[in-house]
């Protein structure tokens, strides 16, 4: 099966899609063709909206029979991942995800969908998800038997995938920045910038996986007559994936912790480290000045005003700053 590939510019509009018997009949058909292709019990139907306009939804809304709670939650933005079962059509929110690398910051689009019978209406708001790697993933003819359900397989299987890569990126990451804990010629402020901006992209992107792995399994219940038992082993696998990222964010968010744990720590040993060497040069400057003192008075001593009272005060100088030398570079101070 051959596909052209979906729209990805930023000016909206829809693209469609017609496959029988596996093979794709039709595209960037006009969405009034849509009722005749509904009615021919063989073909299945994939229409992409991207930042559709009124009579779009106006006219798919309308021949799908959505409910208008769901078409709502479509053009309203920030809805959490989520399934909603309602007559006539399920409704699903997910959130395809990408993380780049060099901020450290993590990206999400949200996409809508209408799973009606033999009929899938995606809704984007935002055209940078790269729609042509879900119509890649459907080449396989043998699986194309399974109708809508096949649709909606590629395409939370893209954007898992997605999800996966962008944990396996963070982990790469955040190896990284425990390697920058121990390197002194990085500052310590670059550290703690990375630190805070890798935390707060593994809290996003838990947030965002979190409730797929509800959907993706409320989506393989049989009453919702989606999956039939040949998709199964092929949802069983992205559900897997989900557990998988849901796991490994959460462990990742616990190596956040521990380096930042750990990077105090180091500063609390650094800073214990300056003080010891401080505390040492103190006590060293203090017995010269002790005696320095003492030989200062004003009252006589003996070897005041001669040559070898003056010597001798040179040499307990010496001698002391020397011995609490020693004795400090043994114990570590300096």
């Amino acid at each position: 099966m051959t596909d052209g590939g979906a729209r990805t510019d930023g000016a909206g509009g829809s693209h469609t899609r017609a496959y029988r018997d596996g093979a794709l009949a039709e595209e960037n058909f006009p969405l009034e063709k849509l009722h005749r292709y509904r009615e021919e019990t063989d073909v299945v139907v994939w229409v992409d909206l991207v930042r559709p306009g009124q009579d779009e939804i106006r006219l798919v809304a309308g021949e799908l029979n959505l409910d208008p709670h769901a078409v709502e939650d479509a053009l309203s933005a920030g809805e959490r991942a989520k399934i909603d079962r309602y007559p006539s059509h399920l409704f699903l929110n997910v959130y395809a995800v990408r993380l780049d690398v060099d901020s450290g910051e993590l990206a999400s689009e949200e996409i809508s969908a209408f799973i009606a019978e033999r009929t899938l209406i995606t809704v984007r708001p935002d055209p940078r998800f790269d729609m042509s790697a879900v119509a890649s993933r459907l080449g396989r003819a043998e699986l194309a038997e399974y109708g809508v359900g096949y649709l909606v397989h590629g395409l939370i299987d893209v954007i898992v995938d997605g999800c996966f890569t962008a944990v396996q990126s963070l982990d790469a990451a955040i190896e990284e920045l425990e390697d920058m804990l121990f390197d002194t010629d990085v500052a310590e402020d670059a550290v703690h910038r990375r630190s805070f901006e890798l935390r707060k992209s593994l809290v996003l992107l838990r947030r965002e996986i979190l409730p797929m792995r509800e959907a993706v399994n409320t989506l393989m219940r049989r009453d919702f007559g989606l999956v039939a038992d040949g998709l199964v082993p092929f949802y069983q696998d992205v559900h897997d994936h989900v557990l998988r990222a849901t796991e490994w964010t959460d462990s990742l968010r616990d190596m956040v912790n521990s380096v930042l744990d750990t990077n105090l720590t180091i500063q609390s040993n650094r800073l214990n480290l300056v003080m010891k060497k401080l505390t040492g040069w103190a006590a060293v400057i203090a017995v010269p000045t002790l005696v320095t003192g003492f030989f200062g008075q004003n009252v006589p001593f003996p070897g005041n005003g001669r040559s070898w009272g003056f010597g001798v005060d040179v040499v307990i100088l010496a001698v002391s700053m020397v011995i609490l030398y020693v004795v400090f570079k043994r114990k570590g101070y300096l």
